[in-house]
């Protein structure tokens, strides 16, 4: 049953972790695809950002074109100063990680809000945290205040959040990309045979070291790169390993473009519970750059295994692809990769999948 007019443009209100930084996080680039593609289907949105003292020397995405960005320095002040536009919203979405979470979504809750949804891009980590009870953005609790829970992941975990932690509706919304600032090409020298664009995790940091780092050591006459923040002084990084503090969203398609191939790395509890593709997945996908990942279920119906992505179990699955995949082969995997991205994995396309399942009421 539509509960909404279908033909009129939404008007819409986000508060999520971050838009206008990117700088140790991949909400940013998430928002920014998703947003500018509501844009381009003539929806409006207004995004509002906790101004966080980390961020403000990394905003590399200070006014956006495609949207309404405010800063806002605590709740009481951006409630009485947005109330209203919160209230005559069509749609009010919070985002995973935003600050003072809990309290922020309990307030929203008794405003009397046309629809309330949550759009986890961490959903298997919040699952984790809840159980241990170290969630600072979700309290169980209010799992069932909202109208949508939109998960980053999709999968068994759409049917563990409304049997098991009681969410009304969920619905997966997977990360997407800004294809025209992702394009591809072929013509770009070859800096690095493999490289990693990823902030630190530590759960992450084994399959790095299992799928870059040993294939690094094991292939001297190869160069790698891995690219992003916060990784600790102490790793032994092979000679042969370039490595890039930060490296905004503009430069990117670049860096994606001087690889032979790129690595995925997913986080342990997406691994465990699947579906859970990275937006460097759809990044890299788009410039056509064969991709080299990580298992976990779901992927191989996303990317074809062995046509669309190489999946590797180990070091040795890597040291073989890159010393095996002549170079037809590797275009052959990045254009089926491009093409599936293309189809079904820009902003543009998760725009109109948000906006459907906002519009229509499922029937039990």
């Amino acid at each position: 049953m539509n509960v909404l007019d279908q033909n009129r443009p939404m008007e819409i209100v986000i508060l999520g972790l971050s838009l206008s930084s990117s700088w140790g996080n991949g909400h940013a680039t998430t928002f920014r695809a998703l947003i500018k593609g509501l844009a381009a289907e003539g929806h409006r949105v207004l995004f509002l950002e906790r101004d966080m003292p980390w961020y403000a020397p990394h905003r590399d995405m200070p006014d956006p074109d495609f949207c309404e960005l405010v800063l806002y320095d605590g709740i009481d002040g951006m409630l009485a100063e947005y109330g209203d536009r919160l209230r005559n919203a069509d749609s009010v979405m919070v985002g995973s990680y935003v600050p003072e979470g809990p309290v922020l979504i309990d307030r929203l809750a008794g405003m009397g809000l046309r629809q309330l949804t949550f759009y986890d891009i961490d959903t298997p980590v919040t699952m984790q945290a809840l159980d241990d009870g170290t969630c600072e953005y979700l309290a169980e609790r209010q799992i069932p205040l909202f109208d949508i829970y939109f998960s980053f992941s999709g999968g068994e975990v759409l049917t563990h959040l409304e049997q098991v932690r009681g969410a009304k509706r969920a619905e997966a919304l997977f990360c997407s990309v800004d294809d025209q600032l992702y394009p591809c090409d072929p013509g770009m020298p070859k800096r690095w045979d493999l490289g990693y664009l990823g902030t630190y995790s530590p759960d992450r940091q084994p399959t790095l070291e299992a799928l870059l780092l040993e294939p690094a050591r094991r292939l001297p006459e190869m160069r790698f790169v891995v690219a992003g923040p916060q990784y600790p002084d102490d790793i032994d990084w092979p000679s042969n390993v370039e490595r890039i503090d930060h490296l905004p969203p503009a430069g990117h398609p670049d860096f994606y473009n001087a690889q032979r191939f790129t690595l995925n790395v997913t986080r342990a509890a997406m691994r465990r519970m699947g579906w859970s593709p990275s937006v460097r997945l759809f990044e890299a996908g788009s410039c056509g750059v064969p991709v080299i990942s990580d298992n976990w279920p779901g992927l191989d119906e996303l990317f074809a295994d062995g046509d669309a992505i190489i999946i590797a179990e180990g070091t040795e699955d890597v040291v073989q692809g890159l010393k095996e995949a002549d170079e037809a082969r590797s275009r052959r995997i990045g254009q089926a990769a491009r093409e599936t991205v293309l189809a079904g994995h820009t902003g543009r396309a998760r725009a109109r999948e948000m906006i459907k399942a906002m519009r229509t009421e499922r029937v039990a």
